[in-house]
């Protein structure tokens, strides 16, 4: 798993970028990549072929009602687990890679209860 913090004015689609290529870096095994409506387009797709050589999938909204997108909710329940910690509730650091130490640190201590449960 790759964490990557950057500036707020950074678009999502840089990030995502710079994300990819630090995890493509530590490992060889990404094939397929979900992403949201967001990040369609060909320049995105083409990007991350050239980066980490992995296809993406762009999951498609339904136009009538309401719907939970499949895997979007792994995203936010990832999200609502990482927001109950106090040091992530609150943008307490001063440096990007300060806020990147304390999610792999509450990571860890969900995935050990997981692991002992």
């Amino acid at each position: 798993m790759g964490v990557v913090v950057t500036e707020a004015n950074a678009s999502e689609r840089l990030g995502a970028i710079v994300a990819l290529l630090e995890e493509c870096y530590n490992s060889k095994t990404l094939e397929l990549i979900w992403v949201d409506s967001g990040y369609s387009g060909e320049n995105f797709a083409s990007a991350v072929m050239v980066v980490c050589g992995a296809e993406v999938e762009v999951v498609k909204r339904i136009t009538d009602g309401f719907e939970v997108l499949p895997r979007r909710w792994v995203v936010e329940r990832t999200f609502g687990w990482l927001g109950r910690y106090r040091r992530l509730s609150k943008d307490y650091e001063l440096l990007p890679e300060v806020s990147e130490s304390m999610i792999y640190a509450a990571m860890v201590r969900l995935m050990l209860r997981r692991l002992a449960a």
